[in-house]
């Protein structure tokens, strides 16, 4: 072997599949192996780096890894070549939860799945960065699967905070009540009504001035506007914001000023946001259910239902009781120890010594 070359459906050096492709090339350069990436769709920021991926020629010695999350021209290209192929798969979330929002992307993502199949006979191996992604790639008949964490500099979570946003939300604070955190992609499987409906009831129940920041760009056009609607409808237009995709910066204040984090997100494949928490020394309440129990790990409260009533109670246990709080935050700096990168790094590098000492 003499070169394991990436290949990423849409490839951006800010967001988590980007970073841990970035971090994947430093590996496999520090190894001796040579590495370039290939993309379909590359931000600006990694022109530079990033070549279309049709202009791959691979040969002797050369072997493709590919960064799954989606359905993409890429797979289907890899069916043709004749290069071994890595798959890293970092889970296609189940086109039932796009069907009534997004026709385009629930078909979109059926073909992701299809093709994650397709690619199974030809795959080496397949890397999973939780054990629920690597349930999916067993049950897709993948032979040889390995949970390799992501690959993170925790280190980037540092920034200096926008002093605009940290201004902007210090001010709301000294009006009194708890904020609460969501962040991720206005999606429908995010289930970010599901949280609204719990302030609804916390306010009712504890914390009248309790107030939701929802951080994250629109995946979905119909479910954003019904999520306004549904906000509206409930009297809380002065109580949720809706804040959109925002820079690291900004995103910094948030985790500043927040009191708690809250994820109801109904599929998760790992959920690269509890770790931002864990950084930031914020508490986490979250749904038990995909890979959100294991990526947590004991650093959150795992509530077993979106029923708002016993969501509300347990953000008003994490807000309200000091020693659960500085509990959940221990916790999280424990568990965020886990994914450090000399950790992170040493699990790959054993998966990609093992291929290139037998050569499969």
């Amino acid at each position: 072997m003499t070169a394991i070359h990436q290949f990423v459906p849409s490839f951006a050096a800010r967001d988590a599949i980007g970073a841990h492709t970035l971090q994947v090339r430093r590996l496999l350069h520090d190894l001796g192996i040579a590495s370039e990436v290939y993309a379909d769709d590359a931000h600006p920021e990694v022109a530079g780096i990033a070549r279309p991926f049709r202009e791959f020629t691979g040969g002797a010695g050369t072997w493709a890894l590919y960064q799954a999350s989606t359905g993409s021209p890429i797979a289907r290209y890899l069916l043709t070549r004749p290069e071994p192929v890595i798959v890293n798969y970092h889970n296609i979330t189940p086109a039932r939860f796009f069907d009534t929002w997004e026709p385009e992307v629930a078909a979109q993502l059926t073909v992701g799945w299809k093709q994650m199949g397709d690619l199974a006979p030809r795959t080496i191996l397949g890397l999973a960065d939780s054990e629920v992604n690597r349930r999916d790639l067993a049950l897709l008949g993948y032979r040889h699967t390995e949970v390799a964490p992501i690959l993170l500099d925790l280190e980037e979570f540092d920034v200096e905070p926008d002093p605009e946003t940290r201004a902007r939300l210090e001010t709301a604070k000294r009006g009194g009540g708890a904020d609460w955190l969501f962040v991720g992609r206005i999606a429908p499987h995010k289930a970010q009504h599901a949280v609204v409906a719990a302030l609804a009831a916390y306010r009712k129940a504890y914390d009248p001035d309790a107030r939701l920041h929802l951080v994250g760009g629109s995946a979905s056009h119909a479910y954003l506007d019904a999520l306004q609607a549904y906000i509206d409808s409930l009297g809380l237009a002065d109580a949720v914001e809706l804040a959109g995709s925002v820079s690291h910066e900004a995103l910094a204040a948030h985790y500043d000023a927040a009191d708690v984090l809250v994820c109801l997100s109904r599929h998760e494949g790992f959920c690269v946001p509890l770790l931002e928490a864990m950084h930031h020394r914020l508490p986490i309440v979250a749904l038990g259910v995909t890979a959100v129990p294991e990526t947590l790990a004991g650093a959150g409260l795992v509530v077993p239902s979106e029923q708002p009533s016993l969501v509300a109670a347990g953000m008003q246990r994490v807000v309200g009781d000091a020693v659960v709080r500085d509990a959940l935050v221990a916790r999280g700096v424990e568990r965020l120890g886990d994914f450090e990168l000399p950790r992170t790094r040493a699990t790959w590098q054993a998966a990609i010594e093992a291929i290139v000492r037998t050569g499969t």
